[in-house]
């Protein structure tokens, strides 16, 4: 079985934007099988939020209709997440909040994100790894 992955926001928006970056690797890794990402309600809403703004978008050179494209190929690559727990409050931002919760409730190995301090220790008391986007990229061929 591959890694357990979430993506924090910043890392699908890398992935949307750079088509030949670490992040849009991920995504291939989990068409291919090799990691499951994971996410939960609350989290693909703040993708699709996210991903809509449009200095994103024109970054990435894409429209409306193939952003829902690019995002509902997300959510169906998605393991969904139910939280049944909540341990809040471990981080100052609610937005990093959420991926934390999606990945303690997924059994994830790895928070990937560019913003490795908004997490701080917190990942570690629940035995999840926060990584670079190249980093968890190299694991899968170490």
């Amino acid at each position: 079985m591959g890694m357990r992955v979430v993506l924090d926001t910043d890392s699908l928006v890398a992935a949307m934007r750079s088509p030949s970056g670490a992040s849009a690797g991920l995504l291939e890794e989990a068409l291919s099988g090799r990691i499951t990402l994971l996410a939960n309600v609350a989290l693909v809403l703040e993708y699709e939020a996210v991903c809509a703004r449009a200095q994103h978008m024109a970054a990435a050179g894409i429209d409306a209709a193939e952003l829902k494209v690019f995002l509902d190929a997300v959510a169906a690559l998605v393991e969904p997440v139910e939280s049944h727990f909540v341990w809040r409050p471990q981080l100052r931002d609610p937005a990093d909040e959420m991926v934390l919760e999606a990945a303690v409730n997924g059994r994830a190995d790895a928070i990937v994100t560019f913003n490795r301090r908004d997490f701080g220790d917190a990942p570690k008391r629940f035995g999840v790894k926060v990584l670079l986007p190249r980093e968890a990229l190299r694991s899968l061929v170490t």
